[in-house]
This record gives structure tokens, C-alpha cells and sequence, in this order.
């Protein structure tokens, strides 16, 4: 199977999967999960979560049921589980699937009689997985992405036949992955090459490891932003900018500015209708968890952040828009 790819920018390459690699992913995944089972296809099968979906089913000898995409509709959700009959159930989602399904009741019971939700394409709100979690549904975050036949991290273990390793020599660096998931190569390999070392593949994140071993995602190493001679990952910033109140979603950018370098910038989508918070209390907040050189210096209200492919937030669309 070739899987386009360009990652968030770039020209397409095709990730080059082979069956045993693809088949590798599927086990590994219900021996994590607790077994095979049936599976509700709620994602494109043009990308790698949705058509690992589809793998899954197929080695656990069962036939996914599919509901439209795109335009995911969160009142078929109940008639959908109903139709995957009695055993082990699962689907995959991304955090904006889960974010509308919660609003509605009825979609929201329906997933949590699943034995497992995995939830890729980014990380995910805490505030998102606290509701999800308050009405019982079983969340698995995911990392991974085409290179390695789609997530093969589940809430920061690596799946059995996965490696992990940082490169550098901090705690935290490039985010570098190997095993038997991995991709041969891509079909048109740019230069470097992430796939050069033989068994491995050279992520564009970066991370880092716990003394036990688990995976925490800091960000992608090309969003990094450089201010005042500081970098600063937004996904931190996100992180501590969705636990204010009146915040639902949330993206963190870098845009060019002639003292600083780049300044840190917010977009903020507000919940229903809270007060808009002014940019200190956003930047006060901010630095209660990480220092002060990381809250944004800006901040925009939209009433939704721009995304791409399977609901990845769009950056690059944020520092065209704001940029100078």
C-alpha cells in the first residue's frame, strides 16, 4: 500500500507499507485493546487511521460499519454501534469528531458502549478527554502517522514490536521510531532522507521520555518558535491555554517580529458564551505552568480554527492569516 504524505508542508512522497507491516500494526493493536473485534469506520479511507480501520476488520475476520465522511454526522453514531452487533467494538476518531459527538446525547451513549475510541490526528484538549471520560467512553489516545501504518503509541506506550527512541542529548528532542510497523521507504524519498537509517524512521516531532518509558509529544520541531532567543513549542502553550474557562479550542503560532524574531500568537475559539478573557488573563494563566516567555504576546477570536486532511489544525493557514 502507498500512503501520500507530505506531512504539514511539503511536497507528497507515498510511504511505501507492506502487508506484513500493515498486518503487524492491526495485531499489535487488538493484542493492546484486548482482542479482536468490530469496527465502526467514522474517518476517510483515503488516509492511514481509516484505512487501518478497515485492516483491522479484515484480519479480525469481521466487516466494518461505515457512516458517511466527510461531513461526520454525530446523530448516525447510535444506529452505527447498534449495527456492529455483539462482541468487542471499537472506532477511531480525531478530537473534532469527538468534540461534536459529545454535544449530542445520543452519540455520546452510543460511544461510550464501545469497548475502546482511539483518538489520533493531534493531541487532544485535556478538558475534551475529562468530559469523554466523566460519561464513561474509553479513550486511547494515538500517535503515529502514515510512516508507521497509523498509530502505533497508545497513551504514550509503544505498541508490542515498536521502538522509541529521542535523539539529542537533552530530555527532550527528535522523536525517532522503528519495528515491525514501520514503512519500507517513500516512493519519491526526500533529502535527508527520514527513513536513512536502516529500521528507523526520523519523525518531524518532538518529545520525550518518562523513567517509564512513556512518550510525551511536545510538538512538531518545524512549528517551533523562536522568540527572543527562546523556542517555545506550541503544543504546551495549547495545552495550558485549554484548561481556562472560557476556552474551547485553541492553536498557538509564531509570526515574524522585528525585536523579537517571531512572537507567540493565539487563536481561541470561546465556549458558547463566555466573556472573551482580555490578552493579560490569557497570559497570567499561561504562566502559572510554563514561563512567562511562552504566553502569546497576541491573541485572535475565531469562531473556528481552520483544519486540514482528518481535522489536523492548519498553521500554516494562522501565520498567513495574522502574519505580517
Amino acid at each position: 500500500l502507498v500512503v501520500p504524505t507530505s506531512g504539514s508542508t511539503g511536497s507528497p512522497k507515498g510511504a511505501q507499507l507492506s502487508a506484513d507491516a500493515l498486518l503487524a500494526a492491526a495485531a499489535a493493536t487488538h493484542e493492546r485493546l484486548g482482542g479482536p473485534g468490530n469496527w465502526l469506520l467514522a474517518l476517510p479511507a483515503t488516509h492511514i487511521a481509516g484505512l487501518q480501520v478497515l485492516i483491522r476488520a479484515l484480519a479480525a475476520g469481521t466487516t466494518p460499519v461505515r457512516i458517511r465522511t466527510p461531513g461526520f454526522d454525530p446523530a448516525a453514531l447510535p444506529g452505527a454501534v447498534a449495527a456492529l452487533g455483539p462482541g468487542r467494538r471499537y472506532t477511531s476518531l480525531v478530537s473534532n469528531q469527538l468534540a461534536t459527538a459529545l454535544e449530542d446525547p445520543g452519540a455520546a451513549a452510543a460511544l461510550a458502549e464501545l469497548d475502546a475510541v482511539l483518538l489520533g490526528g493531534g493531541p487532544a484538549p485535556a478538558a475534551l478527554l475529562e468530559r469523554a471520560a466523566a460519561i464513561g467512553i474509553n479513550v486511547v489516545r494515538t500517535y503515529g502517522m502514515s510512516e508507521t501504518a497509523g498509530g502505533c503509541v497508545y497513551d504514550g506506550r509503544p505498541l508490542d514490536g515498536v521502538q522509541i527512541r529521542i535523539e539529542g542529548s537533552g530530555q527532550a528532542g527528535r522523536i525517532v521510531l522503528g519495528g515491525a510497523t514501520l514503512a519500507t521507504g517513500y516512493r519519491n524519498p526526500p533529502d535527508p532522507d527520514p527513513f536513512a537509517e536502516p529500521g528507523w524512521f526520523r519523525t518531524d516531532d518532538v518529545g520525550a521520555l518518562d523513567d517509564s518509558g512513556s512518550l510525551r509529544v511536545l510538538g512538531r520541531a518545524d512549528d517551533a518558535i523562536s522568540t527572543g532567543g527562546l523556542t517555545v513549542l506550541p503544543q504546551p502553550v495549547e495545552a495550558a491555554l485549554a484548561t481556562h474557562p472560557a476556552i474551547a479550542d485553541c492553536a498557538v503560532f509564531g509570526v515574524t517580529d522585528e525585536s523579537l524574531g517571531q512572537r507567540v500568537v493565539a487563536a481561541v475559539v470561546l465556549q458558547g458564551d463566555a466573556a472573551a478573557p482580555s490578552l493579560e488573563e490569557l497570559r497570567a494563566h499561561v504562566a502559572t505552568t510554563l514561563p512567562r516567555s511562552a504566553a502569546p504576546r497576541e491573541v485572535h477570536l475565531l469562531d473556528e480554527l481552520p483544519r486540514r486532511g482528518i481535522g489536523k489544525v492548519d498553521r500554516s493557514a494562522l501565520k498567513s492569516r495574522f502574519g505580517p
